[in-house]
């Protein structure tokens, strides 16, 4: 947002580069496909999921270093 990227001294458009260089997939998500997991996960083909956790994130948790 505005208020960090200025407090980074740099532009939003700058902010929201760097943030897409964090992602694997070099983008970020779009609303059709973290709702296409809701849809999966509401639907009785995940009745059998429980307890745990999908991540819809293009692949940012795998790219960080531990």
């Amino acid at each position: 947002d505005a208020a960090t990227a200025k407090s980074l001294g740099i532009t939003e458009e700058q902010a929201r580069a760097n943030s897409i260089a964090t992602i694997p997939t070099g983008r970020y998500g779009q609303a059709r496909e973290f709702g296409s997991v809701l849809t999966f996960l509401a639907s009785e083909q995940a009745g059998y999921i429980t307890g745990s956790q999908i991540r819809v994130d293009g692949g940012a948790i795998r790219s960080i270093n531990a």
